[in-house]
């Protein structure tokens, strides 16, 4: 059976959608920035999960891993793009540099993922690529962020366009609250929606799901 990649395997929704595929039998790669953040992935997800670093940001060192992960598994039935900057800023509190750091991780990420892997899930006959989204609403309180999903939008959507024809599923799921375990955003009840938007037959294929608490509304 064809693999799931989990690029941002974090605690949260990462490592939740990492175990969704792997209770399905699917091979998983989980991919971080930190050793810490791998082994803690590794051991959550179970025997068997390959565990890879690398920084989102750093376009080698995910092209490598992406690489590795095929190599290892196959090309994947999934990809999953989790990795995100988070921090709180107003507009026109980071300099130039600060604010293309956070959309090296947000946006530009997960083109290069996308980008990476969807013409080789084409040519196997097709495969869903699902990026996590978030800020349905734009706060100035958290600029970087709110641009970053907002370029999420435009990344899943050029994606689409550009990889759609050939079989694969380019979706995003735009988490509109704190993620928490036993909270109405908790992670497993989020980790549902990816495997869902997966079995999505072509003809219902959703483009962006919101998930605004409990089960999302779309």
């Amino acid at each position: 059976m064809a693999g799931a990649i989990v690029v941002g395997a974090g605690p949260g929704i990462g490592l939740s959608v990492a175990r969704r595929f792997a209770r399905e039998g699917m091979p998983v790669t989980v991919i971080a920035r930190s050793a810490a953040t791998v082994e803690a992935a590794v051991a959550g997800v179970g025997a068997g999960t390959l565990g890879l670093i690398a920084d989102a940001a750093d376009e080698a060192a995910l092209r490598a891993a992406l690489d590795t992960a095929v190599e290892r598994h196959g090309v994947p039935a999934v990809l999953v793009y989790n990795a995100g900057h988070i921090r709180a800023d107003r507009p026109g509190e980071l300099s130039a540099a600060e604010l293309l750091d956070t959309l090296a991780v947000n946006v530009v990420g997960a083109m290069t993922a996308g980008a990476h892997l969807a013409p080789r899930m084409g040519a196997a006959g097709g495969g869903t690529v699902v990026i996590t989204g978030g800020m349905p609403v734009l706060d100035p309180e958290v600029t970087s962020l709110s641009l970053g999903k907002a370029g999420v939008r435009a990344v899943t959507d050029l994606l689409a366009r550009e990889f759609g024809p050939a079989g694969v599923h380019v979706a995003t799921v735009t988490v509109g609250g704190a993620v928490a375990p036993g909270t109405a955003f908790d992670p497993d009840e989020i980790a549902e929606r990816y495997w869902q938007l997966h079995l999505q037959p072509r003809a219902e294929w959703e483009r962006e799901v919101m998930y605004s608490g409990s089960w999302p509304s779309v």
